[in-house]
């Protein structure tokens, strides 16, 4: 009996203490979700770049004032109106009022046929023009009686 339970115990001796698992009993768990950071649908946040007309038919504007501010050719300059850099309508003269006016061309002219519209519609523009503010009447005195 005293020798099986040698043999027992060199058995054991051999064997570590703490044996590593075998291959198959190991499981790693990765993650189940992706990182956030990436998004598809990106666009549209930005904010208005506030286009449009400034100041509306018959209001008082003076030398300077912008009339409206636009990204394509919306508004034409008429008279005393001036076109910025980055197509701005804005008044030349100090004290005007500004009005709008469509321009409808002849039928069959230069105008219409340079540009190829569908049956039943109209070319038109929209010019913005200014109004010089009637200057005061003045009276000088000549002669007291």
């Amino acid at each position: 009996i005293f020798e099986v339970l040698l043999a027992l115990q060199s058995e054991a001796r051999s064997e570590p203490l703490l044996s590593p698992c075998p291959a198959t009993a190991l499981a790693i768990r990765n993650a189940s979700k992706k990182t956030g950071g990436s998004s598809k649908n990106l666009g549209g946040k930005s904010s208005g770049k506030r286009f449009g007309i400034k100041k509306m038919e018959g209001h008082y504007v003076h030398a300077g004032n912008i009339l409206g501010t636009q990204r394509h050719f919306r508004w034409h300059p008429g008279a005393h109106v001036g076109l910025g850099k980055r197509k701005c309508l804005n008044a030349l003269e100090e004290g005007v009022r500004y009005t709008k006016e469509l321009y409808v061309p002849i039928p069959d002219s230069e105008a219409v046929n340079l540009v190829t519209l569908p049956k039943d519609s109209v070319l038109y523009k929209t010019f913005v023009y200014m109004v010089p503010a009637k200057p005061e009447v003045t009276f000088k005195l000549v002669a007291v009686l």
